[in-house]
């Protein structure tokens, strides 16, 4: 039996999601769409819809909980569906029952978007929304708990163990929404227990290779990727350890890579990162894993330092080997998981980032850092050396051309390894022409670039954005960076041309307001903000042109020819500009020095054969005396003695190459490249 035209509407209002699931909270559907309703009548067909919701199989359970709080069903239907679904889901059931309809409306919402967009597409305002529903967090800690409480029942033999049945799939998206509310909120109960629960769940108590609840552990997993703490981690690393499963550990391993990224994106937990300094006794050896430019794990006789793992711990504690070897890795991992964090906190905001959480850490002695030695004066020191006030990271857009100068051939002098470009790092103004179109940015637009390329920098670089083709995202797609704690993001526009080419398009900016992401005038962008948002922009396109690759011209379509030729050499942009800093400061400590000179857009190399321009920016090759191009893939390495201040992008040490190379061109063997010297 159909259901009466009102109950259809009130299931079609349950079915329905917000238009944009990119923020949170909204305005329930169901109360919008039943302004004007009598009471009765929607009693009436709320009873009729709970009775058919409960017929039908697979429904959310907590659209039964409206239809019944509409109906004033709550007792019978309460009681069926917590013995239906289980104790835990019952805990949440408990606080929601206990809120009116519109209240239940917009749970179910929320809940139906968790569970329809993919991780990279979930609103980020959902779990926030969440953890200020009063009595959540409480509900949080419960249900996590009873599921440890389980668990641990399971292994001490006292619940019968089935193999993936600890919980239950409503109880698995409970659990899901818990841990994510208590990961954002970083609670401070939830490291030990996720040390319990997380192992617990990845092996069987039996000889058995299978889990208690391999969904639940995926679950947990993809709540730490996009709430990430460092215990969390530790924790999903002792399950991964822990489990005789054999596809999990793959399975966790491609989650590593996507987790341990996202925590540099929370600066307010990512500084508790550990050093990973390790001193420990094997045998009659000892194992030091130090840290500095690096992380290195030595082995030690009494004061000397031997060249490898002695025989003897490798024969006799071959375990403890591969166990400090694996950590030495894992803090190379949480180095550079720092590094990344640090980074980010330029764009951090207002509110200062607590820097002084890591004094004593390596990491800050290849810094500078700004001290308020005074109200309002700041003054850069290499290394966290001023205690008690104020202290943030120097930038050189915050400082006098003279100064960055200064810093620039400090970091030079010193040959000092920054964890991440900060002397020679870039900035980006706004231009009258972006004053002028105001709400965005046309500086980067035009570009073709190597789509796939593309796609994988922004991952890793933070930029959230769908793949694009036919099957998924469409032509025209965006990428997306939360900045300044979450209350600018960054746009960039971009489109496909074919399944291997993009054009990169316009960048945007947008402010938080009232809970949605409003456009925002350029002016009204943080300097900061837009300079790094800016800088990703020109790091994406310096690396993924296609005027970048040598090897292009005779690939690519021919009708992209034209932006090659005119991009190869274009003027340089401030990534460029910055390089060219740098080569200018390298040349003349190298043994070609006599035979380069920095001209303009160009490296100029004086060989024996030819004389050679070597973009700054793109890298390529033009030779005098008529301009002719000229396809060298790369060349020798000029590393041996040279110290480069950074390399971001590895074009810094490709111009070298090329240049050592050209330089002794009567030296070249390979015909490929001879045969378009001499011509």
């Amino acid at each position: 039996m159909r259901p009466s035209p009102l109950a259809q509407r009130l299931d079609q209002l349950l079915r329905g999601t917000v238009n944009d699931p990119t923020y949170w909270p909204v305005t329930s559907l169901w109360s919008t769409g039943l302004a004007g309703v009598d009471q009765e009548l929607l009693a009436a067909a709320a009873r009729e819809l709970t009775a058919h919701l409960l017929r039908e199989p697979g429904r959310e359970p907590y659209d039964v909980l409206v239809t019944a709080g509409a109906a004033g069903m709550d007792a019978e239907v309460g009681a069926r569906l917590a013995a239906e679904h289980g104790p835990i889901w019952a805990a949440e059931q408990a606080l929601v029952l206990g809120w009116d309809v519109e209240g239940r409306a917009l749970f179910a919402e929320a809940v139906r978007i968790r569970a329809d967009y993919e991780p990279h597409r979930r609103p980020d305002g959902v779990t926030a929304w969440l953890s200020g529903l009063p009595g959540y967090r409480d509900v949080a800690r419960t249900v996590l708990e009873a599921a440890a409480a389980r668990v641990a029942a399971i292994h001490a033999g006292e619940l019968a163990y089935q193999a993936e049945k600890a919980v239950t799939g409503t109880e698995k998206a409970v659990l899901g929404r818990a841990a994510r509310v208590a990961l954002h909120l970083d609670e401070p109960w939830l490291p030990a227990l996720l040390d319990e629960l997380l192992p617990g769940i990845a092996v069987a108590p039996t000889r058995a290779r299978t889990l208690p609840s391999q969904g639940l552990l995926f679950e947990l997993a993809r709540a730490t990727e996009e709430h990430p703490t460092p215990e969390a981690i530790s924790a999903l690393r002792a399950a991964r350890a822990a489990t005789r499963h054999a596809g999990v550990p793959t399975q966790l391993d491609r989650m590593f890579k996507r987790i341990e990224p996202a925590l540099a994106n929370r600066l307010e937990v990512a500084f508790r990162l550990p050093d990973g300094r390790v001193r420990q006794a094997v045998g009659e050896h000892t194992a030091v894993i130090e840290v500095g430019d690096g992380v290195e794990l030595s082995w030690w006789h009494g004061d000397k330092k031997l060249k490898s793992v002695p025989a003897a711990v490798r024969r006799e504690h071959p375990g403890e080997v591969k166990r400090l070897r694996e950590l030495a890795k894992q803090t190379q991992r949480q180095q550079a998981t720092l590094a990344r964090a640090l980074e980010a906190g330029y764009a951090a905001g207002a509110a200062a980032p607590p820097y002084r959480r890591l004094e004593g850490q390596p990491i800050t002695d290849r810094l500078i850092w700004e001290f308020e030695v005074e109200p309002g004066v700041w003054r850069g020191e290499l290394g966290m050396s001023v205690p008690d006030v104020p202290v943030r990271l120097w930038h050189p857009a915050r400082a006098r051309v003279e100064e960055v100068r200064a810093w620039r051939e400090t970091v030079q002098d010193k040959e000092l390894r920054q964890p991440f470009k900060q002397a020679f790092r870039e900035v980006y103004l706004l231009t009258p022409a972006e004053e002028e179109t105001a709400t965005h940015s046309g500086r980067f637009a035009g570009h073709v670039v190597h789509y796939r390329r593309l796609y994988a920098l922004f991952k890793q670089r933070g930029w959230q954005a769908d793949f694009l083709g036919p099957w998924d995202g469409g032509y025209e797609g965006t990428a997306r960076r939360v900045m300044a704690g979450g209350l600018w993001r960054a746009v960039l526009d971009h489109g496909l041309y074919e399944h291997e080419y993009a054009g990169v398009e316009t960048v945007r900016f947008e402010r938080l307001t009232g809970g949605a992401w409003r456009a925002a005038p350029l002016p009204e962008v943080p300097a900061l903000v837009f300079s790094e948002a800016m800088r990703d922009v020109d790091l994406f396109v310096a690396v993924t042109s296609i005027a970048a690759d040598p090897t292009w011209i005779g690939h690519g379509p021919d009708r992209l020819r034209e932006y090659w030729e005119t991009g190869s050499f274009a003027e340089l942009t401030p990534s460029a500009e910055v390089r060219r800093d740098a080569l200018a400061r390298l040349i003349g400590r190298t043994a070609i020095a006599d035979r380069c000179t920095v001209a303009g857009r160009f490296l100029v190399v004086r060989g024996d054969l030819r004389t050679y321009k070597i973009h700054l920016g793109s890298g390529n090759i033009l030779m005098e005396p008529n301009d002719a191009y000229l396809c060298i893939v790369a060349g020798v390495d000029p590393h041996a003695g040279l110290f480069l201040p950074f390399e971001e992008d590895g074009r810094l040490a490709l111009i070298l190459s090329k240049a050592f190379l050209l330089a002794h061109d009567t030296a070249i063997t390979d015909p490929s490249i001879t045969r378009q010297i001499r011509g």
